[in-house]
């Protein structure tokens, strides 16, 4: 079968980007995934979006774990027990309504083509959310990363926290916490820090503010909320 160019294209990115790094990322990961917990009951149901390498749903303490990505690398990395759904976040997804207790993704909406895209994720993020869900939002913050936002070749859409939270509210969801700054940029500059320092760093949100360059927020579904039909960006008006 004849790979599609889109998966190809991530496949090298993603091999010759973090090559090396599996290690470090993997131990990295554990203590991102024990943070991210208090929005994943243990026993819920949780998917990845935009898994990557799978790093954090193979660490996510959930009893039913989704990974979501179109790199056909995805498979290779993730644990038995993580159900893969290889495709295009932006078209339907294989679930059934309010099936999912949370949906988390970090450092992938920026990555999408444009930000009718994202409205679609985030709208079948809505659906297949359970009524108290929570999505999970981690990336590059476009007002502390102006410049750097653009080295990386896959970046096409800059985001604040606002304009995030604000793409979530129209698609129904409230906003649980919104912080601008919260973790460092990136992973990919080299630098190995020791494990105990991210220990500490999470621990310590006063240090965000000094060295937060990406927001994180967290939507929630409201309880009692029904299907609602998709909402897409709204147009500008013409004379």
């Amino acid at each position: 079968m004849t790979q599609d160019p889109a998966s190809a294209a991530l496949q090298q990115i993603y091999q010759t980007r973090f090559a090396g790094k599996a290690a470090y990322r993997k131990r990295v990961w554990q203590e991102l995934a024990r943070f991210f917990a208090q929005w994943a009951p243990p026993g819920g149901s949780v998917l990845d979006l935009g898994a990557g390498h799978c790093e954090f749903i193979n660490n996510a303490e959930a009893a039913t774990k989704f990974a979501m990505d179109l790199n056909p690398a995805t498979s290779q990395h993730a644990a038995p027990n993580v159900t893969i759904l290889q495709q295009d976040c932006a078209q339907d997804w294989p679930l059934a309504d309010a099936v999912l207790d949370a949906v988390f993704t970090s450092n992938f909406l920026e990555h999408l083509p444009d930000k009718a895209a994202i409205s679609a994720v985030l709208g079948h993020a809505y659906r297949c959310l359970k009524p108290g869900g929570h999505l999970v939002a981690v990336g590059p913050n476009i007002k502390y990363v102006p410049g750097a936002y653009w080295d990386f070749f896959d970046h096409y859409v800059p985001l604040t926290d606002l304009s995030l939270a604000e793409g979530l509210r129209l698609q129904g969801f409230e906003i649980a916490r919104r912080i601008d700054r919260f973790l460092p940029y990136t992973m990919s500059d080299g630098r190995e820090y020791p494990i105990w320092t991210l220990r500490f760093y999470l621990a310590m949100p006063a240090a965000w503010r000094w060295f937060g360059k990406q927001f994180l927020v967290v939507a929630r579904k409201p309880e009692g909320a029904v299907p609602a039909a998709q909402h897409a960006l709204p147009q500008a008006a013409t004379a």
